[in-house]
C-alpha cells in the first residue's frame, strides 16, 4: 500500500507541469509565458513529457514490473531539475517548482530504496 502512496505522491507532483499540455494557458499561469513567447511552445513540448511522467507513476503504482524504469525516468526528472536549479543560483521565479520536487523527493527515495535495495 505504501508503495502506491509514494507513486501517487510522485504522479500528483507532475499533475500540473502535465495538464499545461492540456490547457495551455497554464504555462502563462505557472511560468509567465506569453502564448508570443518563443520559449512557450518549447514548455508546452516539456508539458507532453511531463504526462508521460505522470502517466509513468500512474502505471508504477499498480504494475510493479514497470517500477524500475518508472523509477530511473522520475529520478531523472526531478533530480536534474534540482540540481539546475541549485547551479543557476536558486532562481526565486522557480523556487515553487523547486519545493515541489523537494516535497516528491522521499517518496521518489521510498520507491529507489524499495525496487534497488535488494540489488546493493
Amino acid at each position: 500500500m505504501l508503495e502506491i502512496i509514494a507513486w501517487s505522491i510522485l504522479a500528483a507532483v507532475h499533475f500540473m507541469p502535465a495538464l499545461a499540455f492540456f490547457q495551455p494557458a497554464l504555462l502563462t499561469k505557472l511560468y509567465k509565458l506569453a502564448p508570443d513567447n518563443p520559449v512557450f511552445l518549447l514548455m508546452h513540448h516539456r508539458a507532453a513529457l511531463f504526462v508521460c511522467i505522470f502517466v509513468a507513476s500512474i502505471w508504477a503504482a499498480f504494475h510493479p514490473n514497470s517500477r524500475q524504469l518508472a523509477t530511473i525516468v522520475v529520478a531523472i526528472s526531478m533530480v536534474s531539475f534540482l540540481l539546475l536549479y541549485w547551479r543557476a543560483g536558486s532562481p526565486k521565479a522557480l523556487a515553487k517548482i523547486a519545493r515541489v520536487d523537494l516535497i516528491g523527493l522521499p517518496a521518489l527515495a521510498y520507491v529507489g530504496w524499495n525496487l534497488f535495495s535488494y540489488r546493493l
